[in-house]
């Protein structure tokens, strides 16, 4: 039993080492997840394996969810987080962030719906919606680390 103590003494080690500067990191690692079981989801559903595709999505819907929670929490104590540089880099930044934010906004009630048709076994309407929410979901989730990238780790 010892080694299950220590195993959580590690755990509550590295969180409480956490601050919210490590929020943006941990977001994009949690949009990157989403992007990585988006594709192997959509790989499975089209290959007949509707287990394998429900495990997979479910698996994007909890890493965006926790992602989402991670990024209210750090823009709460953090607030916004201005663009540094003044290049041509600006225009490129806002003209992935604005339908970034649009879209991550917009999806969400469908992405309710689809999970809710899905889990009802209506999958006629869980596929018409998904036919374009998924591409919305893989635009948001990796323009999300693309933002990251340019706001958090500029030349790194």
């Amino acid at each position: 039993m010892e080694n299950c103590y220590e195993s959580n003494n590690l755990y509550l080690k590295v969180v409480a080492q956490l601050n919210y500067s490590d929020l943006p990191s941990i977001n994009a690692l949690l949009n990157s997840i989403s992007t990585c079981f988006l594709i192997l989801g959509f790989i499975r559903i089209k290959n007949g394996d509707r287990v394998g595709h429900k495990k997979m999505m479910l698996v994007a819907l909890v890493s965006s969810i926790l992602f989402l929670l991670s990024y209210l929490i750090y823009h709460e104590k953090v607030g916004s987080v201005p663009y540094p540089f003044h290049d041509w880099t600006r225009t490129l930044y806002f003209t992935i962030l604005i339908p970034h934010v649009i879209l991550a906004a917009g999806m969400v009630p469908f992405i309710i719906a689809a999970v809710w048709h899905a889990f009802h076994g209506n999958f006629s309407k869980h596929k018409h919606l998904t036919r374009w929410v998924w591409w919305v979901w893989m635009f948001v989730s990796i323009s999300g680390v693309t933002i990251y990238i340019m706001l958090y780790r500029p030349f790194s």
